[in-house]
């Protein structure tokens, strides 16, 4: 799958949760109105057919973790000046899909989940996500730095930096990440033609219809 392409369908709302669509059911009088949903970018058959499949499963994540990684992930990317969190940009959606996308990576998401919870009730006594943010915080500055995080909480580290990866990855190709980098993409530009000297030493010249029609010369270059 294109994640970037993925992404931004999620993003724009192209693509339905599997919320949304159970809360937009119609009546059975109403099967005739029913349409299937349109894809405007550049996808092939298989890819439709394979995001259709994925975004038809059930959630993945229960409302306690998706509460779990909308904290952590606007910790790793926090709203600023330029821009808004991570959770704003849409990453908790990505990490649902990506969840479904990529199974692989779904007993190490939920499985440390479970890990900062179990840390959080050994200390205080009540989950992640019940926390303060001073709480939380000074569990993830232990799991943030791999080269000085202790042993013992190397399952914690293993989560942290996975979901760090996937946070940047869903960040920076969403719409606000694009917009974050400056990111300005390919150009039009305007050709202003051969310039006037090279034309001259190879006694060559536009015709008037190429002048007035094809080039259009700038005045101040």
């Amino acid at each position: 799958m294109d994640r970037r392409k993925s992404l931004k369908l999620l993003a724009t709302g192209a693509l339905a949760s599997p919320i949304a669509l159970s809360g937009c059911k119609t009546s059975p009088g109403d099967e005739s109105k029913k349409t299937e949903p349109t894809f405007n970018l550049d996808r092939s058959p298989d890819e439709i057919i394979l995001e259709k499949k994925i975004l038809s499963q059930e959630k993945f994540f229960t409302a306690h973790e998706l509460a779990t990684l909308t904290i952590l992930v606007d910790i790793i990317i926090p709203k600023d000046d330029k821009s808004g969190s991570a959770s704003e940009a849409g990453v908790p959606a990505f990490l649902e899909f990506i969840a479904k996308d990529m199974p692989d990576h779904q007993i190490p998401l939920r499985g440390g989940i479970k890990w900062l919870d179990l840390q959080m009730f050994k200390n205080y006594e009540k989950p992640f996500i019940h926390c303060s943010p001073t709480e939380q915080l000074a569990l993830i500055e232990q799991i943030a730095y791999p080269e000085k995080a202790p042993k013992n909480l190397k399952q914690g580290v293993s989560f942290f930096t996975l979901l760090r990866n996937l946070t940047a990855t869903g960040f920076y190709t969403s719409e606000m990440g694009v917009k974050d980098l400056e990111y300005m993409g390919n150009q039009p530009n305007q050709w202003n033609g051969v310039p006037k000297e090279v034309l001259e030493e190879f006694k060559i010249s536009y015709s008037e219809k190429d002048e007035e029609v094809c080039i259009k010369y700038d005045t101040k270059a």
